[in-house]
C-alpha cells in the first residue's frame, strides 16, 4: 500500500493537471465563477430556514448555519458518487495509453469536489463568527482530523463509484435513489432531537454519514470538540469503506480496461 500510495504521488503533476483542468473548464467564461459553487447551498438555506421559521418556530441564525453546514456536507457527498461514477470514463483516454495507479482517477474527483466543499466551509465559519463571535476557536484544529476522515471516505466512494459503473452502467441511476434515501436518513435539515423524539434515534445513531457531519458541526457551531464515541464511529466507517475500497481496486485495476 505504502508503495502504491508513492506511485500516486509521483504522478502527482498529473493529476493536479487534471484537477485544475476540471475547475477551469467548470468556470470559463463565467461571470460569477465560483460563486455559483456557494449560491445553491445559500439559496436552499435561505428557503428552508424560513419554512422552519414558520412552521417549527425555529431560531433563524442558528438552524441556518446549521442547516448550511449539512448542505455544504452533502453536496460533498453527492458530487462525490455522482462524478464519480464518470471518473473512469472520464479518464479512459489516459488509462489506454499511460500505466499511472487507477486510484489517481477518483483522486482527482474527490480533489475537485474538495476544493468546492473548502471554500463553502470557510464561508461557514465565517457567517458563524459574523453572528456568534469566535467563541470556537480552540475546537477548529479538531477540524483538521475530521476533514482528512472526510476526504478518505470521499475517495473511497468515488473509487466504488467508478467501478460499480463500469461493470454495471445502472450504478449512476441507483446512485441517485440511494443518495435521495440516504439525505432524509442523514440529520442535514432537521435536528436529530426530532427523530430520537419519535423513537426513531437508531436511523442516526447507526448513520455513519451523522457521525462524519457532526464532527464538522461540533466544533464549528457548538466550539466544543467531536466526542470520543463520534470520532469512533466516523472512523469506523471510514475504515470499512476504505477496505472495500482497496479490495476492489487490488482485484479489479488490471482487468478494468476491458470494461471501458
Amino acid at each position: 500500500m505504502s508503495q502504491y500510495l508513492s506511485d500516486v504521488w509521483k504522478c502527482r503533476y498529473f493529476w493536479l493537471s487534471l484537477v485544475k483542468n476540471d475547475l477551469r473548464a467548470r468556470y470559463s467564461r463565467s461571470v460569477i465563477g465560483i460563486g455559483w459553487s456557494l449560491l445553491n447551498p445559500l439559496l436552499m438555506t435561505i428557503v428552508l430556514s424560513v419554512v422552519f421559521h414558520g412552521v417549527f418556530g425555529m431560531d433563524i441564525k442558528e438552524f441556518g448555519l446549521y442547516l448550511l453546514t449539512g448542505i455544504c456536507f452533502w453536496n460533498f457527498i453527492a458530487s462525490v458518487v455522482s462524478s464519480g461514477c464518470n471518473c473512469l470514463f472520464q479518464g479512459e483516454a489516459y488509462i489506454r495509453q499511460f500505466p499511472a495507479p487507477m486510484a489517481i482517477y477518483p483522486l482527482r474527483t474527490v480533489l475537485s469536489s474538495s476544493f468546492h466543499f473548502l471554500v463553502a466551509l470557510v464561508v461557514v465559519i465565517v457567517l458563524k463568527w459574523g453572528v456568534g463571535g469566535f467563541g470556537n476557536l480552540s475546537a477548529l484544529p479538531s477540524l483538521i482530523p475530521a476533514l482528512l476522515l472526510l476526504f478518505v471516505f470521499g475517495w473511497s466512494l468515488a473509487l466504488l463509484a467508478g467501478f460499480a459503473t463500469a461493470y454495471f452502467p445502472d450504478t449512476r441511476h441507483l446512485s441517485e435513489v440511494l443518495l435521495q434515501m440516504l439525505y432524509f436518513a442523514t440529520p442535514i435539515m432537521y435536528p436529530p432531537e426530532m427523530l430520537r423524539g419519535k423513537g426513531m434515534g437508531w436511523v442516526v445513531d447507526y448513520n455513519p454519514l451523522a457521525a462524519l457531519v457532526n464532527l464538522l458541526r461540533e466544533p464549528i457551531l457548538k466550539g466544543v470538540k467531536p466526542s470520543v464515541d463520534t470520532f469512533g464511529m466516523a472512523t469506523g466507517s471510514v475504515i470499512l469503506i476504505g477496505f472495500f475500497a482497496v479490495v476492489t481496486l487490488v482485484r479489479l485495476q488490471r482487468k478494468i480496461i476491458f470494461q471501458l
